[in-house]
């Protein structure tokens, strides 16, 4: 299945005000069956040690992945969420950006499933790999 086309500007656009934003998330690339986006290792974004925190890896992925789920519905009858993510931290990064990939594994009726890399951008170390599942829930009338 395709992802609808639509702009970068609409989706960074609809991220505002909320935590993808706080810590600066961008999309920056939409595919046929990808979503790619970078995120700052900051303040935003590191632990007490100065490393990048697993848990904006974590945000990271669910936030592409649930990107490209809602660029694969139709929101007028039905709309996506997160149904379990799941993530191994096999690396680190200090500063700059990380960038994750997320590409859809599997589009069905009711749920899609997104394998995500996270990555250093100056590097291209894997950083995180991950899964998301989303599922696709009827809006009641």
């Amino acid at each position: 299945m395709q992802l609808k086309k639509v702009s970068l500007e609409s989706i960074n656009e609809v991220n505002k005000g909320t935590l993808i934003e706080l810590i600066g998330i961008e999309v920056t690339e939409l595919g046929e069956d990808f979503v790619r986006a970078r995120m700052p290792v900051d303040s935003r974004t590191k632990q007490p040690f100065g490393l990048l925190h697993g848990g904006a890896s974590v945000v990271l992925i669910e936030t592409i992945g649930s990107i490209g789920s809602s660029l694969l519905i139709n929101h007028d009858q039905e709309f996506s969420v997160g149904l379990e993510v799941n993530a191994n931290h096999v690396g680190v990064a200090k500063d700059g950006y990380v960038y994750a990939i997320a590409k859809l594994s599997h589009c069905g009726k009711r749920t899609h499933v997104w394998g995500v890399d996270v990555k250093d951008e100056k590097t291209e170390r894997l950083i995180c790999t991950g899964r998301l599942t989303v599922m696709v829930v009827d809006k009641k009338s």
